[in-house]
């Protein structure tokens, strides 16, 4: 039986430098990982953020439903109309009206002035004004309330000052009396507090770990089809190396460019962000040879590495809070670089953490790499010629 002819320097007893150059050509020289290892993190980098460039919801459709129709609930409505969250685009005395454009999806969100507000007001009543919203969108019905909330406590507040007015207070004493403490709102790391600066920069470490874990895979499962799969812990670190390099490249795209070009947070702690880079692009490619090796079959691991993508996500504690998952899946997220990573990157490049602040998930990094490495050199056959460490049926 013949064997396939060999790659270059996948021949037995290559070392490091022949095998990291090996795998970097193997990359070029493979279509299929070509595309998912260089071409997706580019396309990803242009059309994954676009969705989120509004950054923060506004201009949200609304509905008023004014059962007073007094000069007050005119003014509620002028000031809704003012809010950057809403948009009023209905205006009806009648409750019914404005439940058939919700439900319609014509509106998000219904704000309802009852009936003898401005005479409930007026007695010093307190009226409570009802809001809906669409909750099968909690953030469109967060940013109705927000709106709404703004527009009714601005009345409310210039009510209760010209209260105080009448009762003798000059204007600068009234407004003090009515706003004792003030609230001053900064937002620390993602100034505009849009989704885009919130989402993107985490899911940036994502993207470079999936395409070239993918990407990883799928090279080991072409060399076992072609018989060259064996190497040994020198060559299997060349090889690592020479596909973490594609990795280097996708993260610094992503730290740079893409952060540049969107005007997301960035370059908190640029040196440190680097320096995780170089940790988590070796692990992240050591890991996806690793799983090309026990999946065997290159269109296997394609796709069960696909339909994992969103399950790295919410396991990773960048979207949804780890103390909230189960024991195990905290446990199993931990073997994954993409937890590491997402968690890290964000808080060295937009937060401007220390090293020291981050040290365990660099060591975790570390020892990915270095546990797959051993993992590869034994698990996956030996390079022809080498004797197997691995005793035969009835060896010792």
């Amino acid at each position: 039986m013949t064997r396939p002819a060999r790659l270059p320097g996948n021949t037995p007893g290559s070392g490091f430098w022949a095998q990291l150059r090996a795998a970097f050509r193997a990359v070029l020289a493979d279509k299929g990982v070509l595309l998912i290892t260089l071409l997706a993190p580019l396309l990803y980098g242009f059309f994954y953020p676009w969705p989120y460039s509004t950054q923060a919801v506004q201009r949200v459709p609304v509905a008023v439903v004014d059962l007073d129709g007094s000069s007050l609930s005119r003014q509620l409505t002028r000031f809704a109309q003012a809010a950057p969250q809403l948009d009023v685009r209905l205006i009806t005395p009648h409750p019914d009206a404005a439940r058939q454009a919700l439900w319609r999806g014509q509106v998000q969100g219904i704000a309802t002035w009852p009936a003898h507000l401005k005479r409930d007001v007026a007695r010093g009543a307190a009226v409570t004004v009802p809001v809906e919203g669409n909750g099968a969108y909690p953030l469109i019905a967060k940013t109705v309330l927000t709106g709404f909330m703004g527009a009714v406590g601005t009345v409310s507040a210039g009510i209760e000052i010209r209260r105080l007015q009448a009762a003798g207070l000059p204007p600068a004493q009234a407004a003090a009396a009515r706003a004792p403490l003030g609230l001053h709102d900064a937002p620390l790391f993602n100034p505009t507090q849009g989704y885009g600066s919130y989402v993107v920069p985490a899911v940036a470490w994502l993207i470079a770990q999936q395409t070239l874990l993918i990407g990883a895979a799928m090279l080991a499962g072409r060399w076992r089809e072609r018989g060259t799969l064996g190497a040994s812990a020198r060559g299997w670190a060349g090889r690592i190396a020479g596909l973490a390099l594609w990795g280097l490249a996708s993260g610094a795209f992503y730290l740079g460019w893409v952060m540049v070009l969107q005007g997301y947070p960035r370059g908190a702690n640029l040196a440190g962000a680097l320096l995780l880079l170089v940790l988590y692009a070796p692990a992240v490619a050591a890991l996806g040879l690793l799983l090309g090796v026990l999946l065997k079959d290159r269109e296997r691991a394609m796709y069960v590495l696909l339909a994992s993508t969103l399950p790295v996500a919410f396991v990773s504690g960048a979207f949804w809070p780890s103390e909230a998952l189960p024991a195990a899946l905290r446990a199993l997220a931990q073997l994954l670089p993409s937890t590491a990573g997402m968690q890290a990157g964000v808080q060295l490049a937009q937060m401007g953490a220390r090293l020291p602040d981050v040290a365990p998930s660099l060591a975790a990094l570390a020892g990915t790499t270095l546990a797959c490495l051993a993992a590869l050199a034994w698990r996956a056959p030996p390079p022809d010629g080498a004797t197997s460490r691995r005793p035969g049926p009835g060896g010792v």
